[in-house]
């Protein structure tokens, strides 16, 4: 049992014809025990539901504690989500990256903007990507027991003198004999290696994705997949750092090298098992591979293969569409310019349907200070200095990816009502391909 304070799990949500449901569970209720057991986070409230008969100790929002016992088939769940999933606190990081976003945000913002996690729980759960330099041996033991796999680790280098240099922390040498627990252990990972020019690229970079195919053989690779991005860099981050951008050469020149492993990896292993950003071909203006490179998506979280993704199921939704609208329209959709390119046949086709006009706004961040910039990475700053006072149509179609996560907060904490204001315009959230084209179809 971990010594960390838990706290009974709130519930935030009953979802209709659930059990809980028909128990009378209501929003503001908390689970305090299942079976006699703490759930510390939504992982140990999963694995204890599992059994058929349960006996909840719960605290319903008035303060009182009530014991409850379920008859249940084993696979049926209950129907409550909570208001966290670790509900005994978050595993913050203890590493100080130069290139960690957190860091290179302005200070003055909302307090989670700051919180660092590195909690491998959330890596299991969401596929947030870990360090595994602040785990105790109970962790360790809990991961193996639990079966908690894949997990997402930020590898970066595998030379330990790299490593240690990158996370500055003595423990982050130990990521090879990790990788080997791991594969003891027969669990997975998911790679990626942020590349820092100067630092672990080159020889170093060589040597890590040398080191990670070790792993990646086998019908249970340990490592499953390895992304390698470029660093991305902000005008807020410390004055004191040693990196410096990746230029539209180092970008060739990485694309070269990686191209060359993965040639390798094909020829030996029949498959390939590491991939390149999309950031690298934009950064330095080289065609995308095709669709067929990128096999079944590994890497999509770290933006391996998402702009031909994108592409691919715009074809396919397209043509599920009328040809024309009823009452014309005009949109302005709002996309990062290193999309620019990318998406150009997107916008060609949409304006192709009868009474429709799209109009692309590829923008960079002032912000954040980047001269190009991905489309998640724009803020409401962003869109307000660059839009303002001009004929923007019928609504902004904004692409969900600038919000934060099931909110309607930009980067920089503007709303986007507030966005809306200003601007005069409604601006339309869209989270995927379809709601693009259906928003654009609406009346």
């Amino acid at each position: 049992m971990s010594t960390r304070s838990i706290r009974p799990a709130k519930i935030t949500k009953v979802l209709a014809d659930s059990i809980a449901s028909e128990i009378g569970f209501e929003p503001g209720d908390a689970i305090i025990s299942i079976n006699g057991q703490p759930p510390r986070d939504l992982i140990d409230y999963q694995f204890l539901c599992a059994d058929e008969i349960l006996e909840l100790k719960v605290l319903d929002s008035r303060g009182k504690v009530h014991q409850i016992e379920i008859e249940k088939d084993y696979d049926d769940d209950l129907g409550l989500e909570f208001e966290t999933a670790l509900f005994d606190g978050l595993i913050q990081c203890n590493n100080r990256c130069p290139f960690c976003f957190i860091d290179q945000q302005p200070p003055g913002k909302r307090e989670t903007l700051y919180l660092k996690d590195d909690d491998y729980r959330l890596s299991f759960l969401y596929g947030s990507y870990l360090t595994l330099t602040n785990l105790p041996q109970r962790e360790w033991e809990r991961i193996a027991q639990m079966r908690l796999s894949p997990l997402y680790v930020s590898v970066h280098a595998t030379e330990p003198d790299v490593r240690i240099r990158l996370l500055k922390n003595a423990r982050a040498g130990d990521i090879l004999k990790q990788l080997q627990w791991f594969q003891e252990n027969r669990l997975q990972i998911h790679a990626q290696v942020v590349v820092c020019p100067g630092i672990n690229d080159g020889q170093h970079l060589e040597k890590t994705l040398q080191d990670l195919t070790q792993f990646t053989r086998g019908e249970i690779p340990t490592v499953a997949s390895v992304a390698v991005v470029p660093v991305g860099l902000t005008r807020f981050r410390p004055v004191e750092d040693e990196l410096i951008p990746v230029t539209p050469e180092k970008a060739a020149e990485v694309i070269a090298q990686v191209q060359t492993i993965q040639e390798k990896l094909q020829q030996k292993q029949r498959k390939n098992s590491v991939w390149l950003a999309d950031e690298w071909f934009l950064i330095a203006r080289q065609e995308l591979p095709p669709t067929s490179h990128y096999e079944d998506y590994p890497q999509i979280g770290n933006g391996v293969g998402s702009i031909r993704k994108f592409l691919q199921e715009f074809e396919t939704a397209i043509a599920k569409f009328p040809n024309s609208r009823q009452t014309p329209r005009k949109f302005t959709w709002v996309v990062g310019n290193a999309v620019e390119v990318a998406f150009r046949p997107v916008v060609q086709r949409l304006n192709q349907i009868s009474g429709l006009t799209v109009e692309m706004v590829p923008l960079c961040s002032q912000y954040w200070g980047q001269t190009i910039s991905v489309t998640g990475l724009l803020t409401g700053q962003d869109l307000l200095e660059s839009l303002k006072g001009k004929d923007l149509g019928d609504g902004i179609l904004l692409p969900s990816v600038m919000l934060k996560h099931e909110d309607t907060l930009f980067l920089d904490d503007m709303s986007v009502g507030e966005l809306s204001a200003q601007l005069n315009v409604p601006i339309l959230p869209v989270t995927d391909v379809e709601e693009l084209i259906s928003m654009a179809l609406s009346d």
